[in-house]
């Protein structure tokens, strides 16, 4: 379980990655819309997991590209947090996939056949 002080760092790395990806950005990203879905600090604040989700483009290409340009990100991060933290975590992106498999999972269950239930029998409510 993440202290307060991860989930507050987290909450404004979250926010403040999310600004880069939409305006500083859009060279690395495209048109594709990036949204950071999760963000997990270590116990010391040095490394940052970010879970990133990607629509309109494609996610492997758009990921790898964001992970050639980390350092360039981190960088940017640093100009905007720089002054409210004592160090800027490295930063670990990961796809999220959990839309894509909410998504499967939905296919999955509306294609089941399931029978109908039979109807309950008067018989066993008068024996009771």
């Amino acid at each position: 379980m993440e202290s307060k002080r991860q989930q507050k760092y987290a909450k404004l790395i979250q926010k403040e990655l999310g600004d880069i990806f939409q305006k500083e950005s859009k060279h690395l990203v495209g048109r594709a819309m990036v949204t950071i879905t999760r963000v997990m600090m270590s116990p010391d604040l040095g490394l940052a997991k970010v879970y990133l989700s990607f629509l309109l483009a494609d996610p492997e290409a758009t990921y790898k590209l964001i992970n050639e340009h980390k350092k360039e990100i981190r960088h940017q991060l640093a100009k905007r947090i720089g002054k409210s933290v004592r160090v800027i975590p490295e930063i670990a992106f990961f796809p999220d996939d959990s839309a894509a498999y909410a998504q499967h999972m939905d296919k999955v269950i509306s294609n089941l056949a399931i029978p109908p239930a039979p109807p309950e029998e008067e018989d066993q409510e008068e024996e009771d």
